[in-house]
């Protein structure tokens, strides 16, 4: 039976600019996902462009290497992490045309 977790990384919070995540262990993970929940916008149609990064140590970090993500609009937003992703992950983006009041997620299984 494979084992499962949810973790908030970041909780209703607003976010303008340049945002990264807390950093997240999940070496004993199989698969893993980031869940971007905007709960409210302010500003002239705000766009969030996400993507993930990988760390041997949870301090050193590099991107995935996969082409980042953009959304818009109210509702849940998933952003997959690429298989072998190694031990930490984080999500990291940047919001463009505004602010966003976001709820953010890692799911992983293993």
């Amino acid at each position: 039976m494979k084992q499962f977790n949810a973790s908030h990384l970041e909780i209703k919070k607003w976010f303008a600019g340049h945002l990264e995540t807390h950093p997240y262990e999940a070496g004993w993970a199989d698969e893993a996902i980031f869940f971007i929940m905007i709960e409210h916008a302010e500003g002239e149609r705000p766009t969030i462009t996400a993507h993930v990064e990988i760390s041997h140590d949870g301090v050193n970090w590099a991107s995935d290497g996969t082409t980042p993500v953009s959304f818009t609009g109210i509702g849940l937003h998933p952003v997959k992490v690429a298989p072998n992703f190694g031990n930490w992950l984080r999500l990291v983006a940047d919001i463009d045309g505004g602010k966003l009041f976001l709820n953010i997620q890692i799911h992983c299984k293993g």
